[in-house]
């Protein structure tokens, strides 16, 4: 035997029970298939046919897309995504299963974005029924029914993409069944229109890594478990409160203030503006917000908001950061953005996109306080600004250990501020 035939052999030999093995992890791991129809109807008249693998009910809602290639699952976990039906323009969908419900050691869950899915429905073109991961417990379609949400494959979601990308999104309903073959006109109810942010806030107090050396105060407007991964594996003490908590008569328990990310309209969250305007004035201490927490502080500030013709939801969304010209590529996952033309004074902008011009943060000129309309923390999607984080907690620290009651102090605090990018 030459050494040639003899490499064949041996390659041929350890090769057998790895393909064995692939085959009977992938005869474990098959969805169901279902046969049932379903269908996606657009409040503007387009209606798409397709197969149900999730849950037999119909749903309405907005009908959103996102081009995330990956990380399904913490896009149908994250509460900023309640309402909405999601539309993924990549194809193929399911094919690494779904994970477990699995805490870290701070109690957070690992995998997703919150405990429970909070998407109305999604809309696939290739349902994955084979699936394979080392952590995945069941199919994307077994994952769906157990939630109770619709899900619909086989449809052409490049149309649809296209769709919402002319006409801007829409309502739709995702019809399951004889509601899928049904002609009958019927009212598509605007998500939008109820206050989503209070339905997904935190009831009561919650509280994070006790054993923290700084303390920060989380507005929860629907805040996804890796911001609160982000701030405790930096080594603060986080208190989830309440979407409408009024923190500002709490201000002296604190050393940072973080305004998180939430679904639907930013108008319906007057009561967290008006703390917002306090704590501008009076609260003298590190101020963070992301996604809506941008918008809810830039209406403090004075700004107005707009909805974006069919926003902003991916992976790749190029962010500009105007101090230095860097640009970064982020994840989003918005519908409105801040009117940003003409700034109110004492503050600048800090980030805007680089495709639509729209805004994408804010910053005080001479107060530690910013914000910004992507997602620092990602999960998933590229890491390139996780930093902001790390700036955050730094001038939270440092102006903890700082006295601020002299005239050198408050320049010293204006040095802090403007270094926070």
């Amino acid at each position: 035997m030459s050494f040639f035939q003899a490499i064949q052999t041996t390659l041929r030999t350890q090769q057998q029970p790895l393909t064995a093995g692939l085959r009977r992890g992938f005869a474990t791991n098959i969805g169901s298939v279902s046969t049932t129809a379903a269908a996606l109807k657009l409040k503007s008249g387009q209606t798409f046919q397709g197969q149900s693998f999730g849950s037999q009910q119909s749903t309405f809602g907005e009908a959103v897309f996102t081009t995330s290639l990956v990380g399904y699952p913490e896009s149908m976990t994250d509460p900023s995504y309640t309402g909405q039906i999601l539309v993924f323009t990549q194809p193929l969908i399911g094919n690494y299963g779904v994970p477990g419900q699995i805490q870290d050691q701070y109690g957070l869950s690992k995998y997703f974005e919150s405990d429970k899915i909070q998407v109305q429905g999604i809309v696939v073109n290739d349902y994955a029924t084979h699936y394979s991961h080392w952590t995945a417990v069941e199919s994307l379609g077994e994952w769906c029914k157990r939630h109770d949400v619709p899900a619909i494959s086989g449809v052409d979601t490049r149309a649809i993409t296209q769709l919402l990308r002319d006409q801007g999104s829409t309502l739709a309903q995702l019809a399951v069944g004889d509601d899928a073959a049904s002609t009958t006109t019927t009212a598509f109810p605007d998500p939008n229109t109820e206050n989503l942010v209070a339905k997904v806030s935190t009831k009561v107090p919650l509280h994070y890594n006790p054993q923290g050396d700084v303390k920060i105060a989380v507005i929860d407007c629907g805040v996804k478990q890796n911001i609160l991964r982000c701030l405790t594996e930096r080594g603060a003490q986080v208190t989830v409160l309440p979407w409408n908590y009024d923190f500002n008569q709490a201000k002296d328990q604190f050393d940072g203030l973080f305004i998180s990310n939430g679904p639907g309209s930013p108008s319906t969250c007057t009561e967290t503006v008006q703390h917002l305007r306090t704590a501008i004035d009076h609260w003298n201490k590190p101020i963070f917000g992301i996604c809506m927490g941008n918008l809810l502080l830039g209406m403090a500030a004075g700004l107005d908001v707009y909805k974006l013709p069919f926003g902003n939801r991916g992976h790749n969304q190029p962010a500009l950061h105007v101090d230095t010209g860097l640009c970064y590529i982020t994840s989003q996952n918005h519908g409105y953005a801040l009117q940003d033309k003409v700034m109110p004074k004492g503050w600048k902008k800090m980030f805007v996109n680089a495709n639509d011009g729209s805004n994408e943060g804010i910053q005080h000129e001479s107060k530690p306080i910013f914000s910004v309309q992507f997602h620092p923390e990602a999960k998933g999607g590229p890491q390139d600004t996780e930093y902001l984080f790390d700036n955050f907690l730094g001038h939270v620290r440092a102006m903890k250990s700082a006295s601020y009651n002299t005239a050198a102090d408050q320049q010293q605090q204006q040095q802090h501020a403007s270094a926070f990018a």
